[in-house]
């Protein structure tokens, strides 16, 4: 949709010491609330030229408002956000930026070419609409109305409409739900040749295997605070490196007490231990439980991670 002129502009400032030099977007000290209820408590962000940024979180972890207000669809009510160095609401920044939100709503009446060709038109140098439907390989279904697409399809489509811009900046909210494997794996692939161009992406999505296919950095949000920041390998390793799973007769509470054990719980007959080193809990397992069996070490996930981080944060809410 062509940005609305705004009266009243932020004036363009210098980023902050602590960000990227080079950020072409960035949250610093970001507040935001709704009512009584803070969504972000002084948030910390810098999307880098060339990378691809994901931003995870639970439901209700503030990453929804975090994109608004780099989108410049909200204001922050403390801190400040910048998007190419100006307000995120300018004209000039919202054309260098392309969206594809799960709230995107386009009329359901009309064809695949005509929303690419509406939408290039709100720009002054936009992709080629052929290009852009090679891309998402939709070219057989170009006469084809939005409501007819099924969801993978009107998925592939919201991703080409957020391309036609040729924007510097891609936010991407969940773009892969509703497609299956084989197209997944495509939009991957666009994602990443993006990128490689030089240009920046923020992908916030619930498959944490697609942040740690696709992320040089994650930042992990709950509760409106920056938990961790980091590239996956680094998240993994800092807070749960390593997975270990074996049938013992040792109680999974027990286990979770022991120095170096992120957490420790019962999967099936058997147990899954995280640990930010393998080798000292394998040897106290083994000391312990002589009948130990079935024992398998490998690299935690980020999914792991991840909830490692959350469970940890939300206990420690509990107990203030």
């Amino acid at each position: 949709m062509t940005p609305n002129p705004i009266p009243d502009p932020m004036p363009p400032l210098e980023v902050p010491a602590g960000s990227a030099p080079e950020a072409v977007a960035y949250l610093r000290q970001a507040v935001k609330r709704y009512g009584s209820v803070t969504a972000l408590a002084g948030v910390d962000l810098a999307i880098r030229p060339g990378e691809l940024l994901s931003l995870l979180g639970p439901n209700g972890a503030g990453k929804t408002s975090a994109v608004k207000l780099i989108l410049g669809l909200a204001r922050p009510d403390g801190g400040e956000a910048r998007l190419f160095g100006a307000d995120p609401r300018s004209p000039a920044a919202r054309t260098r930026m392309g969206a594809m939100l799960q709230i995107s709503k386009v009329p359901e009446t009309l064809k695949v070419r005509e929303h690419l060709d509406l939408f290039a038109s709100y720009y002054p140098r936009p992709r080629p609409v052929p290009e852009l439907l090679a891309r998402v390989g939709l070219e057989a279904l170009a006469e084809r109305p939005f409501g007819k697409l099924s969801g993978g399809e009107r998925q592939r489509l919201l991703f080409a409409l957020a391309l036609v811009g040729d924007p510097d900046l891609l936010v991407l909210d969940e773009p892969t739900v509703g497609l299956d494997v084989e197209s997944r794996r495509r939009l991957w692939q666009e994602i990443r040749s993006f990128v490689a161009e030089g240009r920046s992406v923020l992908l916030t999505t619930h498959y944490l295997e697609e942040a740690d296919a696709l992320a040089d950095r994650v930042v992990v949000i709950h509760h409106g605070r920056v938990l961790a920041e980091g590239k996956p390998r680094e998240i993994k390793a800092r807070t749960a490196g390593r997975r270990i799973r074996c049938v013992t007769r040792l109680r999974s509470e027990e286990i979770d007490r022991w120095p170096g054990v992120g957490s420790a719980r019962w999967d099936g007959p058997v147990v899954e231990v995280l640990a930010s080193e393998a080798e000292p809990v394998v040897r106290e397992l083994l000391a312990r439980d002589p009948g130990l069996t079935g024992l398998e070490v490998a690299p935690a996930s980020l999914e792991e991670a991840f909830l490692a981080l959350t469970e940890s944060d939300d206990a420690l809410e509990g107990a203030a």
